[in-house]
């Protein structure tokens, strides 16, 4: 069982979380929200980490092959001594796979977590084989052709 317990920091305890904070800003604020994806059979998944923000809080925007999250979380009215919530607005956007079908999006929001998946259509084949001649081949060709009057 973890259990939280604050210690004493000795004479400035409040010196130390001065220091820490600037640091603190930089290790996720930065990004507002973090991401992961995978590949789920067919799907693209994208998972959100939203601790602490209601489903009616959430807006997900796909426009040319970028997802958007947009979320809020509202402050509590309560007389508070400290906090080290973040409380804002918070937007990110990801660029999909080429292939991600902006009409087939699904999202579900559990425990903190937004889960969005996409469908994935199967990649269009853009290339093709070219042949290669050999040069005697082709000047064969184009004399056989001069000869009956082709060209």
């Amino acid at each position: 069982m973890s259990m939280l317990m604050r210690q004493e920091r000795g004479l400035f305890p409040e010196l130390l979380d001065l220091l820490d904070a600037p640091l603190a800003a930089t290790r996720t604020q930065g990004q507002g929200i973090r991401f992961e994806d995978y590949m789920h059979g067919d799907r693209y998944v994208l998972r959100a980490e939203l601790p602490g923000i209601e489903p009616e809080d959430i807006e997900i925007d796909v426009n040319n092959g970028v997802l958007t999250v947009h979320a809020e979380r509202r402050i509590e009215e309560k007389e508070r001594h400290r906090t080290e919530f973040r409380y804002g607005s918070f937007t990110r956007s990801i660029v999909l796979p080429p292939t991600a079908d902006e009409k087939d999006v699904e999202a579900v929001y559990d425990k903190g977590v937004l889960e969005i998946s996409l469908k994935l259509a199967a990649p269009e084949e853009k290339s093709r084989r070219i042949p290669v001649h050999a040069k005697k081949a082709v000047q064969a060709k184009a004399q056989t052709g001069k000869q009956t009057g082709k060209r």
